[in-house]
């Protein structure tokens, strides 16, 4: 039956344009504030007088600049995945799916997060796309002082939030747990480096920081190692108890995953070889893991460049490997939304070693020379007491620090709408227009008709002129949509507030069997209708019924060994002046808490819509 049994479609037309519309309004707003950042700037350096430069000759330790460009530009790409025009929608089910086999609590904090999702998808993907760019911007410009500290800071906290919510604290709770798939989730890494950025300076310029970061490293390879060999676990068997093992398994999904043939049947084959000869593959994963442990631990341990070279060396090639045989790079799919953990990982080892021979930290230089007329500090003067000292100080501020800024304008740019769903129960109605469709516009008179009310009484419907109509077709014996569609209607007169004085919620009785007021009753009370003052519930003869049904386009088909009747869920919205206006499918689709204040919400904008075209 048309409108029946819809379901949320990711790609659904209607998800992608608002989306699209969202970051690009997003982003004219993310350039003005560029704009007035680097105006106001050069504004204020014109007029101060430029003050004195940085030293000529600082360098930034090289270890740091790896950790501090390289994760800046992974936050960056996983703001551009976040854009991918299927986030929306189907961000949801990838938060629910990672928690698969956690605890119930970890599956409780995570399904919070995919509801804050569910409930406002546009600006929550949004919001992620901005949050992660401007981390990523503010990184790689923030090249030293506060303004570093302050990314690293913010690549912490979000790095946390990503973790918890975004990969179930990278299914460290749940069974199965293996380097090779991910664990323990990408994001740690980059909350563990914006924790090394915020180390002072002098930290990088000694050899102990590269060898706490490869001691770190090496516990965590032989870690791994270990629950890699481990038995019971799947791992060493290619086919486990007439099915794939569980390495097999991982492969063969990421390679189902939407991507280029090319990559998809290297990943098959390899899922091929893994199935044959399962027992060799861990092996030399077991074996690799433990070497670049052993080594990783022994060179810091002895302060050995060389030998942290060669184990660097060798663990990249086999991350490298495995995030292509195994991971499948991640970020395929349309919903993928990381590079998953290999390249994290390798980028941390990296700074490790450049960490264990730092460079000579170089003399001061002396500083810039200032320009010349009257120098900037008497020109500040010249403003007010609390302007003068910050004033000063952004004029100074290096290129590179005002760019920072400007990130962070990105930054609170996706915060802000993220704040306001998190508080927000009411869901956004576009989830109800992907389900649905776009609403029908109309403009003709609506037909009038005359039937009973479960008060007994007899009411037309233009009668009700100078109210909002809101008319619906009920089955009072139906067990599935009808009920969910009613208590819709009945939150949407609740969101309506004072306005629902203005407003009538009607339903007509859609089943050519049960047509008494008894049945109009008991559904009322079932669906708690009874107590809404502006609710009625109609019914009369069939031949009534039916004629009503043929003028608003509704199908009513009798259903084998059942009470209940097929029906097409339409709604519509009805003038105070008595025009059909609105035509909604307000098919309940999956019924979830989500989609169903969703549509109470797109209910009640059609009402109130409606309310304003006629003032």
């Amino acid at each position: 039956m048309p409108g029946m049994n819809s379901s949320l479609n990711p790609a659904s037309s209607i998800l992608v344009a608002a989306f699209r519309s969202a970051l690009l309004q997003q982003s004219l707003i993310i350039g003005l504030i560029i704009a007035i950042v680097v105006a106001t700037w050069a504004v204020m350096r014109a007029a101060i007088g430029r003050p004195p430069g940085p030293p000529a000759s600082w360098t930034e330790p090289r270890a740091r600049q790896v950790l501090r460009i390289g994760f800046g530009a992974l936050w960056v790409f996983d703001g551009l995945l976040q854009a991918q025009p299927q986030m929306p929608g189907g961000m949801p089910a990838v938060l629910q799916g990672a928690d698969s086999g956690s605890p119930s609590w970890v599956a409780d904090l995570v399904n919070w997060g995919a509801n804050i999702w569910s409930y406002h998808p546009i600006a929550a993907a949004a919001s992620t796309v901005w949050i992660q760019i401007g981390i990523g911007l503010w990184l790689i410009f923030a090249v030293r002082g506060w303004s570093l500290r302050l990314a690293a800071l913010s690549s912490v906290a979000w790095g946390l939030i990503v973790w918890s919510f975004g990969e179930a604290f990278g299914a460290i709770f749940a069974p199965g747990l293996t380097v090779l798939f991910g664990a323990p989730g990408g994001v740690i890494f980059y909350v563990i480096a914006g924790a090394l950025l915020l180390l002072p300076q002098r930290r990088w310029e000694q050899p102990a920081t590269g060898r706490l970061i490869l001691a770190g490293s090496g516990v965590f390879f032989l870690g791994m190692a270990l629950l890699q060999a481990w038995p019971g676990r799947g791992f060493w068997q290619g086919r486990l108890d007439g099915g794939p093992g569980s390495l097999t398994a991982m492969i063969g999904s990421m390679a189902a995953t939407p991507q280029p043939h090319a990559l998809g049947a290297l990943v098959t084959h390899f899922g091929a070889f893994t199935e044959a000869h399962g027992f060799a593959v861990n092996l030399v994963a077991v074996l690799a893991l433990a070497a670049a442990g052993t080594a990783f631990c022994v060179s810091a341990a002895r302060a050995d460049v060389r030998l942290a070279r060669i184990a660097v060396i060798g663990a990249a090639v086999f991350c490298l490997a495995d995030w292509v045989l195994v991971e499948d790079f991640g970020f395929f799919g349309g919903t993928g939304t990381d590079p998953n953990s290999m390249i994290p990982i390798v980028l941390l080892f990296i700074a490790g070693y450049l960490g264990l021979r730092p460079q000579e930290a170089a003399e001061p230089a002396e500083a810039a020379a200032v320009a010349a007329g009257e120098p900037p500090a008497e020109r500040a003067q010249r403003l007010p007491g609390w302007l003068a000292r910050p004033t000063l100080e952004f004029a100074a501020a290096p290129l590179w620090a005002i760019a920072g800024i400007a990130a962070l304008g990105v930054i609170v740019v996706g915060a802000a709408p993220m704040a306001f769903a998190t508080v927000n129960k009411t869901a956004d109605p576009i989830t109800a227009e992907a389900l649905s469709g776009a609403s029908g516009a109309l403009d003709t008179p609506a037909p009038d008709f005359s039937l009973t009310s479960q008060y007994g009484r007899r009411v037309s419907l233009s009668s009700l002129r100078g109210k909002v109509v809101l008319l619906a077709f009920l089955d009072p014996v139906c067990t599935t949509d009808c009920p969910v569609i009613a208590a819709e209607m009945r939150v949407a007169d609740s969101m309506l507030g004072p306005k629902a004085a203005d407003a009538e919620l009607v339903a007509v009785v859609a089943n050519p069997t049960y047509t008494s007021v008894a049945y109009t009753r008991a559904f009322d009370a079932e669906v708690g209708l009874n107590a809404v003052p502006n609710w009625l519930y109609l019914t009369g003869p069939v031949s009534q019924l039916a004629a009503v049904w043929h003028e608003f386009g509704i199908e009513v088909e009798d259903l084998p060994a059942g009470a209940m009747v097929a029906h097409n869920d339409i709604a519509f919205v009805i003038s105070a002046k008595g025009q059909l206006q609105q035509e909604i499918s307000d098919d309940p689709g999956p019924g979830t808490a989500a989609t169903q204040s969703s549509f109470s919400s797109l209910l009640a904008d059609s009402v109130l819509q409606s309310m304003g075209q006629n003032q």
